[in-house]
């Protein structure tokens, strides 16, 4: 734990009060001492990852992005308490929008026309919302969209950007005292991916044609896509149905308070590796078991097998399900 904490400066202090939480709901398994202490490896290098954008596994061309931002007109009395920010642009086929908050849940839904649309609602009680600035990236991936906050000394994040740069976002400390809050409702046309990361709030992306990546903190995941799709969160459930079982890359789908419950295309063939410390696993699948710790880890080969799914929780169980 020590090691995880020497990683973790300004938010990521939160991903260590929830741990301890975590971990002390459950103290009356800790007699599974070497299943806690491997979650909680596990656990360390997602807190340590929760400022990295992980942008969907797909062949993306260059896209040639078009775009125009707009606010809207507010009296000046309201103008410290609510704002609204919007951007309207094409993404390429095969590339993917992608939106970055801290405070605030994301909603992603298709749209039938040909142009991403994203609107950020910055509401608050006490904090100016000028205080958080809204930044649009384009790139070879598609486009970035970030709500910067300032940290204590007033300063903004140095940059805002996919992961697949090798920097993704970057931290310039804490975020004091700032109650703004950033929802955003992302219109996502199809054939283009979608990437949502927040720490404060839900995040659900539904409906969707294309591949789908989602990170938060304290809020649960809801995912239906005829892609494929990850969710990682340590506070909340995770729910996702997958049209598409041809992912190359292992898949991952993450929490801690909180069940799994995953549906996917009848004719997947995957290699499981799914564990939980405070619940159970079942699967609507025929699986071949190639390790089986109760129900609490199993190992096991769906049809030809092949592509990674690695399922993890401590507080839920999980389930997985043929898609109807």
């Amino acid at each position: 734990m020590n090691n995880i904490q020497g990683r973790q400066t300004g938010e990521r202090k939160l991903y260590l009060l929830l741990l301890i939480i975590s971990l002390a709901a459950f103290s009356s398994g800790m007699n599974e001492l070497n299943q806690v202490q491997a979650f909680a490896r596990q656990v360390g290098k997602l807190a340590a990852s929760w400022s990295d954008v992980v942008v969907p596994t797909v062949n993306a061309s260059t896209p040639v992005v078009t775009h125009s931002c707009a606010v809207t007109n507010l009296s000046p009395q309201e103008a410290s308490r609510s704002d609204e920010f919007r951007w309207n642009g094409t993404v390429a086929l095969g590339g993917a929008i992608e939106v970055q908050g801290i405070n605030g849940e994301i909603v992603a839904e298709p749209t039938g026309g040909s142009e991403v649309q994203v609107v950020a609602l910055k509401t608050s009680r006490r904090s100016d919302v000028n205080s958080v600035k809204m930044k649009v990236v384009e790139h070879a991936g598609g486009v970035t969209i970030c709500a910067l906050y300032p940290n204590e000394d007033g300063e903004y994040p140095a940059s805002c950007g996919p992961y697949s740069n090798g920097k993704g976002r970057s931290s310039n400390g804490r975020v004091k005292n700032n109650d703004v809050q950033v929802n955003f409702t992302v219109r996502v046309p199809q054939r283009v991916g979608f990437v949502g990361k927040t720490v404060n709030g839900s995040i659900s992306a539904t409906s969707l044609n294309g591949n789908v990546i989602t990170q938060t903190v304290n809020g649960s995941i809801k995912i239906s896509t005829s892609g494929y799709a990850e969710a990682k969160t340590i506070n909340g459930d995770i729910s996702a149905r997958l049209g598409d079982s041809n992912w190359s890359n292992a898949l991952n789908f993450q929490t801690i308070n909180g069940g799994i419950n995953l549906e996917l295309p009848s004719g997947l063939g995957a290699s499981i590796d799914a564990e939980t410390l405070n619940g159970s696993f079942s699967s609507d699948f025929p699986l071949s078991v190639t390790t089986l710790t109760g129900r609490k880890h199993v190992k096991g080969v769906i049809g030809a097998g092949g592509r990674d799914l690695v399922l993890r929780t401590i507080n839920g169980s999980i389930n997985l399900r043929i898609a109807g």
